[in-house]
Parts: structure tokens; sequence; C-alpha cells
């Protein structure tokens, strides 16, 4: 990503997502994100998930709907992760026999490694100073 241009919002995004993709544009990606990179439903969803302490959820999901990416002044993001009604999709999960649609809960990831290696790798942007 060094190669002499800013690091913009858009630039990021084109390396790294949040976001569920669409199923039509590429089927192939949104079932490797649907199988390993969504945060199992939480909180009052689901008080009995692992990642449950103190009733909060400890990975700090379900993070909040944001229409772009946004750089922080203390090097870290918080990604794009649009509603449903911004563009953003929606997957259906089956949860103690209930269907809960999620569209916010994933982990970011790159693209190009999910699909290299069809398994749940974080990716995330660090940009110390």
């Amino acid at each position: 990503m060094n190669d002499g241009k800013e690091i913009t919002p858009n630039r990021i995004d084109e390396i790294i997502s949040a976001e569920i993709p669409d199923i039509e544009i590429d089927k192939d990606l949104h079932d490797i994100v649907s199988k390993n990179m969504i945060h199992c439903p939480c909180g009052s969803l689901n008080n009995n998930s692992l990642c449950m302490l103190d009733r909060k959820c400890t990975k700090r999901y379900p993070r909040d709907l944001l229409a772009e990416t946004i750089t922080g002044n203390d090097g870290y993001l918080l990604y794009r992760r649009r509603s449903t009604e911004d563009g953003g999709k929606s997957i259906a999960l089956k949860v103690l026999n209930n269907t809960i649609h999620v569209d916010n809960r994933s982990t970011p990831y790159s693209p190009l490694l999910l699909k290299t290696y069809n398994a749940h790798i974080n990716v995330e942007y660090c940009n110390s100073q």
C-alpha cells in the first residue's frame, strides 16, 4: 500500500472489507465470508455466546453502521459497515432455533486472502506515527 500515494479510506476499502459481499457480484466470496467471517449474534440475541462477559460482547459487537470508513488520529479505523438501506447486505443465521438477520457483524478481512485460503483471517489496518 505504500506506493507514495496518500492512504485514504477509499484505498483501504479496496484492500480490507468489513461487509458482507453482494451474492450477485461474487458468490464465492459471499459464501466464504458468510461461513468464516461473521461474528455470531450475541448480546440480547444470545446472552450465552462465548464472547459475552458481564452482559457485554468482549469483541465489541455489534459494531456501528457506517456509510464510509473513517480514519482516526489514534492509528485505528472504523470500517465501512453500511446498513441495508444504504447498500449493505445481510444474511440469515440460525441461532438457537431462530433465524436472525445480521448485517454488520463481519470481521475485517482481505477478499484476496479469503479467496486464497478459504479460512477465517482477520485483517486490519494500523498506522503508527
